[in-house]
């Protein structure tokens, strides 16, 4: 199985089918909670006319649960735009070299599209075209990437633009119902809806080198993701942004009902540094992990609960260096957030405000302690 990035690429067929899970569960509870019918004895008109009624009323019922899902897509259809790439001109000016998806959103009274960084990838903004849930036509004044997470920032302007409310991902847990919206194999605002599978996916391997993602934290879902919903909204039921789709398991291309999508709050620390900066700083620890450390080996020195990264080496004149951690050291949390692992690790500091000050609880011969790192800025010591 390979992940493949959820672009479209034109020539494409339509492959799969949306299974619409919500309401045929809705049906399955509806039909259980209903007296068996004797199939092999006929009924009567008057039996049959009863039941036209009942269906009546239980569909009343039904509605009255699944209207929630309706008006979901009647908030966020208008905040999610098609995008085209051609390198020859934008929107409608041959035949496009990708496609793909992405959502409005609104800072300090600006609107941009979040999308993701390998649809536009080496296009300028006038290769790049936006189409509006209503048929306008954009291009972008700006666009950044930031190949560390796959995310990219276009910046637009135009008139009566619709912004999705941004949520917070890391209240997200398994279970919770979200829907994807985007342009699966070019169908323009297709929705599709799912729960979340799995959070904090990490060291997933994309279909090539180039599109190495080096900060992962993935939500999975199995919410219909296709090629074509690359950089596409993932919405929970209140309507709000928790993550930009990007990319599916897949054995040969298709939708194996297993899709992964960047978290809202990894996106948005990324946009804003983007918007102001026009790249991301990132913070910067200084130590080197022990890749092979895992929950046995945190039993085994007696951590209450298994996880953690393991310090292997400490960079000289490093954050790291000036707080005294040591080689040996297992990191337990930073900032209050347990750590799962060395990947969890190096997100959480990437995430990290270069310059401010974290409370980061260690375990050191046997014992927990806490220790204050200042972040310090990963360009300054990878160059």
């Amino acid at each position: 199985m390979q992940l493949n990035l959820a672009t479209t690429f034109v020539g494409m067929s339509t492959r799969g089918k949306h299974l619409a899970k919500f309401m045929l569960g809705a049906i399955f509870m509806i039909a259980s909670a209903t007296p068996a019918l004797a199939v092999e004895e006929p009924i009567t008109e008057d039996e049959r006319q009863k039941l036209y009624q009942e269906l009546v009323q239980e569909h009343k019922e039904f509605e009255q649960n699944t209207r929630i899902l309706k008006r979901v897509v009647r908030v966020a259809r208008p905040t999610v735009v098609h995008i085209e790439v051609n390198r020859t001109g934008g929107l409608s000016r041959g035949m496009p070299e990708e496609t793909g998806s992405g959502v409005i959103i609104q800072l300090k009274d600006k609107y941009y599209v979040l999308t993701n960084r390998h649809l536009v990838r080496n296009a300028s903004p006038s290769q790049i075209g936006v189409r509006l849930a209503d048929g306008r036509e954009l291009t972008p004044t700006a666009a950044w990437v930031d190949a560390g997470t796959d995310v990219a920032t276009l910046a637009i302007t135009g008139s009566n633009l619709h912004a999705c409310r941004i949520g917070d991902s890391d209240t997200l847990e398994i279970g919770d119902f979200v829907m994807a919206i985007g342009s699966p194999f070019g169908l323009n605002h297709s929705v599709t809806y799912g729960i979340i599978s799995a959070t904090g996916r990490r060291d997933l391997k994309l279909t090539s080198e180039a599109e190495r993602v080096d900060y992962q934290d993935f939500l999975q879902t199995d919410a219909s993701i296709n090629p074509g919903n690359s950089g596409g909204p993932m919405v929970n039921l209140r309507g709000e942004l928790v993550g930009i789709n990007t990319a599916i398991a897949s054995v040969g291309g298709r939708n194996e009902g297993i899709g992964f999508s960047i978290p809202i709050n990894m996106v948005m620390f990324v946009a804003k540094q983007l918007i102001e900066n026009g790249t991301v700083v990132r913070g910067y620890l200084g130590v080197w992990l022990d890749r092979e450390f895992g929950a046995n080996d945190a039993v085994a020195l007696g951590i209450k609960v298994p996880g953690g990264a393991k310090i292997r080496r400490i960079t000289e004149n490093s954050p790291a260096a000036k707080a005294d951690l040591r080689e040996g050291d297992v990191i337990l949390s930073v900032n209050g957030v347990l750590i799962d692992d060395d990947a969890h690790l190096i997100n959480e500091v990437a995430q990290t405000n270069v310059g401010s000050k974290i409370a980061m609880v260690i375990f050191r011969d046997g014992k927990e302690m806490t220790v204050e790192v200042e972040m310090g800025n990963r360009a300054n010591f990878e160059r």
